[in-house]
């Protein structure tokens, strides 16, 4: 285990990952998918608000940045209007399941439930964005999704008490970033080589 006050590292690490989103949203190569990004700055407020109800401490801060870096992409895309994803139905669809479970989420006072619903909620949120990764991942910029992967590997490696509402939503993000990344390069994975 790692000393707690490591944690800060992610702060710098997330800052320098939304540097590289924010600079490719103003020059229109990056174009977020707003149903997303919306969602995954509501679900980790709420989720950190839960963790630290459960005793998390510091190992909820890149759950924090989490939330925070998706605010900062919609205030910055809405000066960048033509760098926005155009939603479709399925984006919303998913938008609005993952306000539903977000609603659930709110209403339950279990922890480990709540949590759960925080996931699904995030989860969901994801999908609009692993399409059209997987259709044009040239409009997505991969640093914040690597820093996300190592940011919550970190909070996993200062964790205190194992139990399921501190350590879950920093293990699904370690997941669901490295899908994404895998999304983003998998032609590049799988690349054949021609002789």
């Amino acid at each position: 285990m790692l000393p707690e006050n490591i944690i800060y590292i992610t702060i710098l690490i997330s800052l320098v990952g939304y540097f590289f989103y924010f600079k490719d949203i103003f020059y229109g190569t990056t174009r977020p998918n707003l149903v997303s990004w919306f969602l995954w700055m509501l679900a980790p407020f709420i989720g950190v608000f839960f963790q630290i109800k459960a005793g998390a401490g510091l190992s909820a801060l890149p759950v924090f940045m989490a939330g925070f870096g998706p605010l900062v992409v919609i205030v910055v895309s809405l000066f960048r209007k033509s760098s926005i994803w155009k939603a479709t139905k399925l984006d919303i669809a998913c938008g609005v399941l993952a306000l539903l479970a977000l609603v659930f989420y709110v209403a339950t006072h279990n922890l480990g439930i709540s949590i759960l619903f925080a996931i699904l909620s995030d989860g969901l949120a994801f999908i609009p964005t692993y399409i059209k990764g997987w259709k044009s991942p040239d409009t997505e910029t991969s640093t914040v999704y690597f820093t996300g992967i190592f940011n919550n590997i970190l909070a996993l490696l200062i964790i205190k008490n194992w139990i399921f509402s501190i350590y879950s939503f920093s293990v699904y993000l370690v997941v669901s970033n490295i899908i994404m990344i895998f999304i983003l390069y998998r032609k590049k994975f799988f690349k054949t080589k021609t002789i």
